[in-house]
């Protein structure tokens, strides 16, 4: 396995590996009674407008507004409440666009996730004997089909190795047109952005939230065995091997499963890249390694861990989502949440940054338009000194270095 050393600024990230998860088991769905009425799902509260400076929160710097940080500052940030999309993130007709492409997924085809769907309605209980636990009783096996689109930018060589992203909830059309930009302007390596949609659904008793929300290296090694060989096969493009190269990036439950990926193997990817992380309590079914699910990250993995070689840059709004759901378990306060990634981070010298967004709601587009694009968060996921685009000036069996 050749290693590489990548460098620049970028955007994007994410990616694949695992080791010997098995599949959760899921409850029978009881037997529904003909013609009876399916109960409407509950809306989601109004979050509270969260102020940055609430005792408890770690100390940040307040930025001009409509600025962003400094590409090679690690730490924590407040921006807005202005929030104006980044040249990068606006379609330019005057560079080269990448090509897109898309394939088919069947839920029949993956020994990894064969399907489940839970049923509208309420989401479940919270379980009177452990309030960290939801009952739900209405998830079953269930068949689907997903979209895999998959952009290869103009400048990409055949039979080179391309560094990267593997995106949740896609297609990313927004991650495309930064890329044909930023890759136009020799701010990151020509690489290639592999934008996979969800298994349908959300949350508890879903196949996204099967997907996105367990603790495990599982959806890494799907992404590795069940689509990256696709693409490599399909589109005749290779992919690096080499986890300096490969990136994670989503959005709420899509941000989680970023770093599930990178932190469970860390041997396939070292960026992570996410926006309203969803570090709260929500995998199920509930597992007794990690029985508060992503909110274990802050509680009590990464403080009790050795550190990883992985960079993370985060964002949460603050009007961003509290206690969506029945559950009234103190895990469901997604500012909290990343407040708390970002304390254990720093104190155990991880390379991050971590954005407060004023004005901003969950998963906020014009946060990510404005963010997204930006050579800070590119820099910040791809080391300067070298990169995958350039050329090679030095091969071995172990290791191959780039330049322009």
């Amino acid at each position: 396995m050749h290693l590489y050393r990548i460098s620049s600024a970028v955007i994007l990230l994410f990616a694949c590996s695992l080791a010997h998860a098995q599949t959760p088991a899921v409850p029978p769905v009881p037997q529904p009674t003909p013609n009876q009425p399916v109960p409407a799902p509950q809306a989601r509260p109004t979050p509270p407008t969260r102020d940055p400076h609430t005792p408890g929160y770690v100390d940040a710097k307040e930025l001009p507004d409509g600025t962003v940080p400094p590409a090679d500052k690690d730490g924590n940030f407040i921006l807005g409440p202005t929030h104006t999309p980044a040249p990068e993130a606006l379609a330019n007709p005057n560079i080269p666009h990448g090509d897109i492409f898309e394939f088919v997924l069947n839920s029949a085809d993956s020994k990894f996730y064969p399907g489940i769907k839970r049923d509208p309605g309420p989401l479940g209980t919270p379980d009177p004997n452990d309030p960290a636990k939801l009952i739900v009783t209405t998830s079953h096996p269930a068949p689907y089909t997903r979209k895999v689109t998959v952009y290869v930018p103009k400048q990409y060589q055949p039979g080179t190795a391309a560094p990267f992203i593997v995106g949740a909830d896609g297609p990313d059309m927004l991650l495309f047109t930064t890329l044909d930009s930023l890759i136009a302007e020799h701010r990151v390596p020509a690489m290639i952005a592999i934008s996979i949609s969800n298994g349908t659904g959300d949350a508890q008793g879903s196949e996204r939230g099967l997907e996105y929300d367990t603790m495990s290296g599982r959806y890494a090694e799907f992404v590795e065995q069940e689509v990256l060989p696709q693409v490599e096969s399909r589109y005749h493009v290779t992919l690096t091997r080499a986890p300096e190269g490969r990136a994670a990036t989503g959005g709420s439950s899509g941000g989680a499963v970023s770093l599930i990926m990178a932190w469970y193997h860390p041997e396939l990817y070292h960026r992570v890249l996410a926006y309203s992380g969803t570090w709260i309590n929500q995998q199920w079914p509930s597992n007794p390694d990690t029985p508060h699910g992503a909110w274990e990250f802050h509680e009590h993995i990464i403080p009790s861990s050795p550190r990883k070689p992985i960079r993370i840059w985060m964002e949460v709004g603050d009007r961003d989502l509290y206690n969506p759901n029945v559950m009234r378990d103190n895990m469901h306060d997604w500012v909290l949440a990343n407040e708390n990634m970002a304390r254990v981070l720093a104190a155990k010298g991880y390379h991050y940054q971590f954005l407060f967004a004023q004005n901003a709601g969950h998963v906020d587009y014009a946060t990510k338009k404005q963010a997204t694009s930006t050579t800070q968060q590119k820099s910040r996921l791809w080391p300067k000194r070298s990169n995958i685009s350039g050329r090679a000036i030095r091969k071995s069996k172990h290791k191959m270095t780039y330049r322009y």
